[in-house]
């Protein structure tokens, strides 16, 4: 059985189109479980639940609900309540293809080696277009991939993205389960947990497969596309990867300062590129987003929010 686990935090604008699009897919209902995880909602979420029950009847829904605070404590949760071999997380403003599971199933059928997966993540903005300081390198912050259409493994610093990934069961009881001192919390903009997670998983060479044929697409409201938003996603990741690498040691944490520094190196370069090419607002973006992961990357508190 396929388990769909969908952790959700006062999205009740999105989440009966989420959980239906799942359910309209053209795949047998015995076949896999969706569970929810309301992590202290305070909207009608819980309603929307009731909605999405009375019209698809036939679907296994399976509530819950997390009273600590966090997405990663939500994902733990789904895990503990899944009855699946197989647990896919979705985020809770996505519209699933009609075709997902199918190309989900048959993905799993035909990769044995595979012990967690990435799918394509296609932006639906709000707005009615992408914000003009886009680019190929800046997808990431939108939660949406930018690769290629063909399947394959990810690449040594490459990771799927949490809005549409999935592990078998034994995958995540050898590596562990989410660091809950990760991930959004609240209105708080921390990341990391699935690098974290990813990290584990290649360390103990367990295959990461990119499926572009099992594909989402994310709903990506104008407030995520602001230079305000842009500021907190850098605060937010610098802040997550020195909780990630001071508990792996000093050694982890040095080794991510020097990156920062190469990174630092590579937006140089693509902002005096776009510069050129009179796109200086797409420049000003990439600094001002690689200026303030660096910000939190070198204070020792989240007061920074």
């Amino acid at each position: 059985m396929i388990s769909i686990i969908v952790c959700t935090y006062n999205r009740a604008k999105y989440l009966y189109d989420a959980l239906a699009s799942i359910a309209s897919n053209d795949f047998p209902h015995d076949e896999y479980e969706i569970v929810l995880v309301n992590n202290n909602s305070t909207d009608d979420t819980e309603e929307k639940c009731k909605q999405f029950t009375a019209n698809f009847p036939d679907v296994n829904l399976r509530y819950c609900t997390e009273s600590k605070q966090g997405l990663s404590f939500a994902r733990n949760k789904g895990i503990a309540e899944s009855r699946g071999d197989f647990l896919v997380f979705l985020d809770d403003d996505v519209v699933v293809k009609s075709d997902y599971l199918r190309n989900l199933k048959t993905n799993l059928d035909n990769t044995p080696d595979l012990m967690a997966f990435g799918g394509k993540i296609t932006p639906r903005f709000e707005a009615g277009h992408p914000p003009k300081w886009l680019n190929r390198w800046m997808y990431s912050l939108i939660s949406a991939t930018n690769c290629p259409d063909k399947m394959q493994k990810y690449g040594k610093h490459k990771y799927p993205i949490g809005a549409n990934m999935g592990f078998r069961r034994q995958c995540l009881e050898k590596s562990g389960y989410f660091n809950t001192e990760l991930g959004r919390t609240g209105n708080i903009l921390l990341g990391g947990e699935e690098k974290d997670i990813f990290i584990k998983i290649k360390g103990l060479e367990m295959g990461i497969y990119y499926f572009p044929d099992v594909e989402i697409e994310h709903i990506i409201p104008e407030s995520r596309t602001t230079e305000e938003y842009i500021v907190r996603v850098g605060i937010g990741v610098g802040i997550s990867e020195r909780i990630r690498c001071t508990s792996a040691g000093k050694r982890s944490l040095h080794k991510r300062h020097f990156q920062e520094f190469v990174k630092w190196c590579g937006t140089l370069v693509l902002a005096t590129y776009y510069t050129l090419t009179f796109r200086s607002y797409t420049a000003k973006i990439m600094l001002k987003f690689r200026k303030n992961v660096t910000k939190g990357l070198s204070y020792k508190s989240t007061l920074l929010y």
